[in-house]
Order: C-alpha cells, then sequence, then structure tokens
C-alpha cells in the first residue's frame, strides 16, 4: 500500500454527464491511456415531467470515475469542458477529488497514464473554478428518500443532485447495537454545492432525513480539488 500519494498529488476524476455524452467522454479517456474508468447509472433530481416541458429530454444520467495525475486531470477537465460543451445546460459536471492512499500497481497506472498523455500544457488551468470555493455533499438513505433529500437540500440553498441506487452490506446486528434497523435497498444523493452552504444543506438534509427518521440517512462532505460545469 503506497501511502504518499496526497505529496505527488493524484486525484478521482468524476464526470456526471447524460449517457451519450458520457460515452464520449470514455472514448476521449481511452484515446488518452487511461487505464482505470468506471461507468455508474444515475439520474437527476428534476421530475421528468419538468425536464420534457423544458425540452431537455431524459433525467438519466452516467456517472464516469477514473483515477489521474493532478497535472493529467486539469488538462482533461478542460478537454472534457470543450468537447462535451460543459458550459451548455444539461450537459454535465465534471470535478476531482484527492486521493490519499492507493496501491503500487495504481500509482504506476497514474504516472505512466501522465507520461504518455498528448495533451498539451497550453491553457492549464484557465477555465477551472477555484476548487475552494466548493464541496460534495453525499446523503445515503432508504431507497424512496431521495425527494425529500433533495426538498431539504433546495430550502438550503442547493441547486441540484445526482441519485445512485444501491444497497447496504452493514451488518445488521452492529448496527441494531446503535439502535438502528437498517433496509438493504439505499439512495446515495450527490450534491456539489458552495462551501459556504455546505452546513446549512447538511443540517437541513440531517434534520428531515436523518438517522431518527424515515429515512434513516447519514449525511457526509468531501473535498472537492476542481470543479467545472456549473
Amino acid at each position: 500500500m503506497k501511502q504518499d500519494t496526497q505529496q505527488q498529488n493524484y486525484q478521482m476524476l468524476v464526470l456526471i454527464a447524460t449517457p451519450r455524452l458520457a460515452e464520449k467522454a470514455s472514448e476521449m479517456f481511452s484515446k488518452q491511456n487511461v487505464p482505470i474508468q468506471y461507468k455508474l447509472n444515475a439520474q437527476g433530481t428534476a421530475s421528468s415531467e419538468i425536464m420534457d416541458a423544458l425540452g431537455f429530454g431524459s433525467i438519466d444520467k452516467n456517472i464516469l470515475i477514473s483515477m489521474v495525475s493532478s497535472s493529467f486531470s486539469s488538462k482533461m477537465i478542460e478537454m472534457l469542458h470543450s468537447d462535451l460543451r460543459l458550459d451548455s445546460v444539461n450537459s454535465g459536471i465534471v470535478f476531482t477529488v484527492p486521493i490519499t492512499g492507493a496501491t503500487t500497481l495504481l500509482v504506476r497506472m497514474m504516472e505512466k497514464t501522465n507520461e504518455e498523455t498528448n495533451l498539451s500544457n497550453e491553457g492549464k488551468g484557465e477555465n477551472t473554478v477555484n476548487a475552494g470555493n466548493h464541496t460534495l455533499i453525499a446523503a445515503i438513505v432508504d431507497r424512496g428518500f431521495s425527494g425529500d433529500v433533495m426538498d431539504a437540500a433546495k430550502s438550503a440553498g442547493a441547486g441540484g443532485g445526482t441519485v445512485l441506487h444501491s444497497r447496504s452490506i452493514a451488518d445488521e446486528d452492529d448496527m441494531s447495537f446503535w439502535g438502528f434497523s437498517l433496509r438493504e435497498e439505499k439512495e446515495i444523493v450527490l450534491i456539489l454545492a458552495n462551501h459556504e452552504s455546505k452546513k446549512d444543506i447538511m443540517t437541513a438534509i440531517s434534520s428531515k432525513c436523518g438517522m431518527n427518521t424515515n429515512a434513516k440517512g447519514l449525511v457526509m462532505s468531501l473535498p472537492i480539488d476542481s470543479v467545472m460545469g456549473i
């Protein structure tokens, strides 16, 4: 296990976009020899009726995840922003989360990608939003309560979110020790928010959908290195 990846500044690059744009992004990663990609199915938090009325089509989303060096990610973000037109409505958003530990093999793979990339250094960082202004809020609730999460988050200033369907693998006996009973089916709501709004949003979600409610929710926040597409 290699523990000093923070000094070398590696990142998890996350793209949330429509399936068509996510597929195009995946092809872009492949051309740049990015060795690791994970694609997840998700949904936007706007209702389908609203999306249809606005002419935006489906709220289906894909989440594309890869691990890269920070020097590579900054260039790749600019390329994604340009080719996918992330500044247009209903396109997507891309952000990076710092990696503080990784296996030696993964670090070598990221280093090799950085060496082999043919992306130029020109224009690096020109369009990247200041990372210190944003944070990623993740709320994990029982299936069917993602709408309540977003209602609470929007009341505290959040703009929108993305929903992932998942299941809990926690030991029921362990959680029962703390007085909680868990349903296996879960929803994970991801919300990118201004740092100034983080506390209010998390407090609102916890109040309406916390562990003492029917939603049985847990809320956490993650640091963001860079973001584009907001």
